[in-house]
């Protein structure tokens, strides 16, 4: 059926029906030619505007993140450098305290030696001066004691001090003989 309205209408045959007429290539050809002028005058250089405007963007930015990672490398190492400086100075610092540490100490224990002295030489006097002072007041109570016994044994008063005296000191001396007789041997 559908072979009887193509021969009614005088369509072509065989190979034919695959090329079109010529009034079709023609308009077909005017309209393809008026869209490649437009694309060719509008179309195209307008995209082709687009796209460097896009690229030199892309261009900034890459040049742009280029300067920002050369100036964030740059940062880095002045953060670095600064670290290993300030790294330097507290060690510095800590060495300098250690040594002012040291230095106070030292001084710490001479001024404690030195008042440990003084306090020594100081014990040392008082009882030194203590020590004269019990002799002197041991003297006095064995001349008195030696001059009451001595007054018993002799039988008569020693009242008189001279001779009071001389007998105590000769009995002192006695004593001082023998302490250092006792000591010699």
């Amino acid at each position: 059926m559908i072979e009887t309205i193509l021969a009614a209408e005088g369509a072509p045959e065989g190979a034919a029906v695959f090329f079109p007429a010529g009034y079709d290539i023609l308009w077909s050809l005017v309209v393809f030619v008026v869209i490649a002028l437009f694309f060719g005058i509008f179309a195209i250089p307008r995209f082709r505007k687009i796209l460097d405007e896009r690229a030199e963007r892309i261009e900034g930015g890459i040049q742009h993140a280029e300067a920002a990672q050369a100036e964030a490398a740059a940062a880095l190492d002045e953060y670095k450098k600064q670290l290993a400086d300030a790294r330097a100075e507290a060690a510095r610092i800590r060495e300098a305290a250690r040594v002012e540490g040291t230095e106070i100490l030292n001084e710490l224990k001479v001024q404690a030696q030195a008042e440990a002295d003084r306090i020594t030489a100081t014990a040392h006097t008082q009882i030194e001066a203590e020590r004269q002072a019990a002799v002197a007041s041991l003297r006095a109570e064995v001349g008195s004691l030696a001059i009451d016994l001595a007054s018993g044994v002799i039988g008569e008063s020693l009242n008189d001090d001279a001779k009071a005296a001389a007998v105590v000191d000769r009995f002192l001396a006695e004593l001082e003989a023998d302490e250092n007789a006792k000591a010699g041997n």
